[in-house]
């Protein structure tokens, strides 16, 4: 069986294709056939005043592509752009590796994909902001 699993845990919410879907009283997983589904789990979302850092803004603009919110050929100018900004930055291997994981997924339509390689670079990004204030 192929597709995406996702595992939710009681009363967690997550958007599928601009629905708001509320788990019940236990866990559940469950597979998602549809390859072009577009998923968000709204624990993992991030609101537009945190979309303050870079790579916080760049997942941000995929993340209004999986709520339904902005178009994805609207948005996928804008999300190479910044993914290659960040490239400019981030210059270790891993890094990379997952920008140009980003940058592939996009390249292919999938932003879900493109969203979960960014956001490994959060914590990454956090630890160099914490370098530079000290």
């Amino acid at each position: 069986m192929g597709g995406l699993i996702l595992k939710l845990a009681p009363q967690e919410r997550v958007l599928i294709n601009g629905a708001v879907i509320e788990n019940g009283d236990r866990r559940s997983r469950f597979c998602v056939l549809t390859p072009d589904a577009n998923i968000l789990r709204l624990r993992d979302a991030i609101h537009p005043e945190e979309a303050r850092t870079p790579v916080r803004r760049v997942c941000y603009i995929a993340q209004l592509v999986l709520s339904g919110d902005v178009a994805p050929e609207e948005a996928r100018p804008q999300l190479l752009r910044g993914i290659e900004q960040l490239s400019q930055v981030l210059t270790d291997p891993d890094s990379r590796s997952r920008l140009d994981h980003a940058t592939r997924a996009v390249l292919a339509g999938g932003y879900y994909q493109g969203l979960r390689a960014l956001r490994a670079l959060i914590p990454r990004e956090d630890r160099l902001f914490a370098v530079a204030r000290s």
